[in-house]
């Protein structure tokens, strides 16, 4: 893996919000993270609540933040489960790198915080996204009709899910990590 994933800190604002404000091109209609220092600082106190955890995506060859995943409203009990959402930044996609860090966050989630189910939510439209939850395994469960509001506007969604035992079984991070080196051979 070229990726390693680890918390939000205070000290990230500065190239968070930077990172953000230069990629709202690349952002927009999908997700609007924060692009200023009150948005910034009400995510981390989000992180907070045990329903909440936050990712960074960084890259090993210099620390840099190329993208952002949450795993969020998690929900303990019978449900185990949460969902996911992410982003990556402009001139870092298309590399892989937010494959290999969701991933590292699957192998988290599934592991150390003990979820039995994830669920990410995707514009139809989201083609990259849909083609990335693909790559990682994910089934197409339904279409939700005008189901999260995003940008103040009511989006429709498809929703992909996958199981921790799914997940163990293709062998986590590491089949991801084999996927791609033999499609790089390929190349």
């Amino acid at each position: 893996m070229r990726v390693y994933i680890r918390e939000p800190r205070l000290s990230d604002e500065g190239e968070f919000i930077g990172m953000n404000q230069e990629s709202l091109s690349l952002h927009r209609p999908w997700v609007f993270p924060p692009t200023a220092s009150a948005g910034f600082r009400s995510y981390l106190e989000r992180l907070e609540d045990p329903r909440y955890e936050g990712f960074f995506i960084c890259r090993k060859s210099d620390a840099a933040i190329v993208g952002v995943v949450n795993v969020s409203e998690i929900i303990r009990g019978p449900m185990s489960g949460a969902f996911v959402g992410y982003w990556g930044y402009e001139g870092e996609t298309g590399k892989g790198y937010l494959t290999e860090g969701l991933a590292l966050v699957f192998d988290a989630a599934f592991g150390p915080l003990g979820l039995h189910r994830l669920e990410i939510n995707i514009q139809p439209a989201n083609t990259d996204s849909i083609a990335l939850a693909q790559r990682l395994g994910l089934r197409k469960e339904g279409f939700s009709p005008q189901y999260l509001n995003i940008g103040g506007e009511w989006k429709d969604h498809e929703r992909w899910a996958l199981l921790a035992d799914e997940w163990m079984e293709k062998g986590g991070s590491l089949w991801v990590a084999n996927e791609r080196a033999a499609s790089r051979k390929g190349d």
